[in-house]
């Protein structure tokens, strides 16, 4: 494996534990400097102020979220992460114009993301993270 895999393998992993020490400036210092999350439900949290939103808006509804990672891969620009999603449903998640009030539950679900690099780099430049989210819902007490 090349000398930049390896960094952008250790960029995911340094990415990804941060994310759970919530070191904002060092997650967002992980990007080509426009950080960008595309959701698999289609939301986009383009830039700076943007993914700020996206953290403080997730860790309100669980504000003990964490990883472990499964596995991890590197192909061309592109390092592919599968993983654990932890944490306790402790805020309101609202879904279209319902609110669902914290059920104190255990959220435990598979997930999947891939980072996008900049080229010769070990900077990201996206992450997609991919999940079922009737399934991460239904495990925490949610009926949709």
């Amino acid at each position: 494996m090349s000398d930049l895999a390896e960094r952008r393998l250790e960029t995911v992993r340094r990415h990804m534990a941060l994310e759970m020490e919530y070191d904002w400036d060092a997650v967002i210092a992980t990007f080509d400097g426009h950080p960008r999350y595309e959701m698999a439900t289609g939301q986009v949290y383009d830039g700076e102020e943007a993914v700020r939103g996206y953290f403080a808006g997730s860790r309100a509804v669980f504000p003990d979220q964490g990883n472990e990672i499964i596995a991890i891969a590197h192909t061309d620009d592109t390092v592919l992460v599968e993983f654990w999603l932890t944490g306790t449903h402790e805020g309101a998640v609202k879904l279209g114009d319902r609110v669902i009030e914290p059920t104190g539950r255990k959220l435990r679900a598979r997930m999947a993301a891939s980072f996008e690099f900049a080229p010769g780099t070990d900077k990201i430049l996206c992450e997609r993270p991919y999940f079922d989210q009737l399934g991460m819902l239904r495990s925490i007490g949610i009926e949709v």
